[in-house]
């Protein structure tokens, strides 16, 4: 797979763009191959490293490329549509997509060799049309439902769903590869439904092996649990959002001894300074109003590119050439005003969200005061915001350093 350009966005990469730092990215995953040895030092899991939507919002194809590149062997996405991305952009080891609707053509992802999920009866007799179709065995991996209520198998119906399985099996037209499940709560130390959920999951792998199926893995761990909950590592773990340096919960990983650093570095330039005297309002619905005279700055990004529109009324401050810069007024679709002092200059360098190491805000921190989670501020970084790479096997790491130093 080859890394897109990274001028390929709708806005200019010198006017606002998400750094993407590779290193970073493999750091993060030599951190926690190393928790999976410590935590199983003679049989640790394998990593999925999950790509879906986009890589959280950082790039699916240049991610799943620099996982290959660091001996990822398994990639995880939602939708069938987006693991056919990763074939066509030259993908060809293991990925598993779990999300489908009644009217998805499974036919080209059973073809491409995509390992797919199936929870239903229908499920199943539709990836085996798609094998017969196509002459290639369907890998599946049975969902069992043990207690999030989402997708996945009611345990009332588990014992059904593994003999179709295995009288599928039978026929040639496909192969149950592994078993699975997710948690609702493993971000939550010591929630008591973590036990409940691997006690469950324990009893659907028993009865599966009692239907005859000899699935090879299991997996249960999402970032979370990769995390704290070493029980639920089995075979393989599932790593989203961990992935790219930021935290499925307050401090957690700290929990876990492990450091994350985030990947993407949100970036913009000042379009415009001006001055205000008092009783200037600022934005739509002038939500904020000057009380003195001052000095804000236009950044070039809004709601349309990720930016969340109420933002300007929590508190919450951007950098400006490394110094605070709260947000005033409601954030626009393409521009926020930000507060700034005296000396701003049009082209000073913004940061809105980066790594706390460097004393900028973070994704946790508009999380913290949005209400949300870090996983909603990187995903909804919009596709016009151009996503740089920097770092390992970047040609773009000189041009990007020269745009933010």
């Amino acid at each position: 797979m080859t890394a897109p350009d990274p001028g390929g966005g709708l806005i200019d990469p010198g006017t606002g763009w998400a750094e993407i730092d590779l290193d970073a990215f493999a750091a993060n995953l030599d951190a926690l191959r190393a928790h999976l040895r410590r935590s199983r030092p003679d049989d640790p899991a394998d990593l999925m490293v999950v790509v879906k939507a986009d890589g959280y919002g950082h790039g699916m194809v240049p991610m799943a490329r620099a996982a290959r590149d660091h001996g990822v062997g398994w990639l995880g996405v939602a939708t069938p549509g987006e693991a056919l991305a990763l074939r066509a952009a030259g993908d060809t080891g293991r990925v598993l997509a779990w999300l489908y609707g009644p009217a998805d053509d499974l036919t080209p992802a059973v073809g491409a060799r995509v390992d797919l999920a199936a929870h239903s009866p229908d499920h199943l007799d539709r990836l085996a049309a798609a094998a017969r179709a196509t002459g290639v065995r369907a890998r599946v991996h049975l969902k069992i439902d043990t207690g999030l209520s989402r997708n996945g198998c009611r345990p009332e119906d588990w014992p059904g769903l593994c003999r179709r399985a295995e009288a599928l099996e039978q026929t040639g037209a496909l192969e149950v590869e592994a078993v699975w499940s997710h948690l609702a709560c493993a971000d939550e130390p010591g929630h008591p439904s973590v036990a409940a959920q691997l006690d469950r999951f324990a009893e659907a792998v028993g009865v599966a092996t009692a239907a005859g199926l000899s699935p090879r893995l299991r997996h249960l761990a999402n970032s979370p649990a990769t995390l704290i909950v070493p029980e639920a590592h089995h075979d393989l773990v599932r790593v989203g959002i961990a992935a790219y340096g930021v935290d499925p919960a307050p401090g957690l990983a700290a929990r876990a001894g492990v450091t994350l650093t985030p990947v993407m570095t949100l970036r913009a330039r000042l379009a415009a300074v001006k001055r205000l005297q008092p009783g200037d309002g600022v934005s739509y619905g002038h939500r904020w109003v000057a009380d003195r005279p001052t000095t804000v700055g236009l950044v070039p990004l809004g709601y349309a590119d990720g930016v969340p529109r109420t933002a300007g009324l929590t508190g919450i401050a951007v950098r400006v050439d490394g110094n605070p810069a709260p947000i005033r007024g409601v954030v626009c679709m393409d521009q926020f005003v930000v507060e700034v002092g005296p000396d701003a200059a049009v082209g000073d360098p913004v940061v809105l969200f980066g790594r706390a190491a460097r004393d900028e805000p973070t994704a946790e921190t508009w999380a913290e005061a949005l209400a949300t989670i870090g996983y909603e501020l990187v995903t909804r970084v919009g596709p016009r915001v151009p996503r740089v790479p920097v770092g390992r096997d970047s040609a773009d790491e000189v041009a990007v350093r020269e745009r933010t130093d």
